[in-house]
C-alpha cells in the first residue's frame, strides 16, 4: 500500500478534550475533533475521561491511534479530519454512492467520469475535487431518470418536498 493510499499517520498529540493534532505522511497537519464518535460509541466511553484521552498514541506502523484496548483506524481519522477542514472525504463519496444505490459504473456514468476515477475517489487514492462533489450533490438533487441531464434544477421548495 502506497503512502498516498490512506496516508500513514506519523504523529498524534492529544489537545483540548477530545481534539487530536495529527501529522500525516502527506505532510499535512490536521486537527480532528473526535468527541462525537466517542459519545456515539458506548465501548469508547472510557476515553472521554480527560486523563485517558491524554494517553493517545500511534498504533504500530502509523495505522491508527490507540488508547489501552481501543483504536481508531488511520483511514477513519484522516476522513474525519478532512471533513472538519472543509474537504470532501472518501467516506462522504462512498456514502453518496450507497445512499443512491450506485455501483462504480453507474456513479461514473452519473458524473461523466471514468469508472477508475470513481474507484480512486471512493478508496481515497485521489483527492475528490470540489467540482466532483458539487456534481454529486446536483445529481442527487435532480436524480435524472433518463440518460439525459435535466434542463432545470428544482426550487428549494421542490427539493425539500422531494426529500421529506
Amino acid at each position: 500500500m502506497s503512502d498516498f493510499f490512506f496516508p500513514r499517520l506519523e504523529a498524534v498529540e492529544a489537545l483540548a478534550p477530545w481534539r487530536l493534532c495529527t501529522r500525516w505522511s502527506t505532510g499535512e497537519v490536521l486537527e480532528v475533533d473526535v468527541e462525537g464518535v466517542l459519545r456515539a460509541t458506548p465501548p469508547l466511553a472510557p476515553i472521554l475521561d480527560p486523563a485517558v484521552f491524554a494517553t493517545a498514541r500511534l498504533a504500530e506502523g502509523g495505522q491508527g491511534i490507540e488508547w489501552f484496548d481501543e483504536e481508531f483506524g488511520a483511514d477513519n481519522v484522516y476522513a474525519w479530519a478532512q471533513e472538519q477542514a472543509g474537504a470532501v472525504s472518501h467516506q462522504m463519496f462512498g456514502e453518496w454512492m450507497h445512499r443512491n444505490g450506485l455501483s462504480l459504473s453507474t456513479a461514473a456514468e452519473a458524473l461523466g467520469i471514468s469508472r477508475r476515477m470513481v474507484s480512486y475517489y471512493r478508496t481515497a487514492h485521489k483527492a475528490i475535487p470540489r467540482a466532483i462533489w458539487l456534481a454529486c450533490l446536483g445529481w442527487e438533487a435532480t436524480r435524472p431518470q433518463a440518460r439525459s441531464l435535466p434542463r432545470r434544477l428544482p426550487t428549494a421548495r421542490e427539493y425539500a418536498a422531494l426529500h421529506r
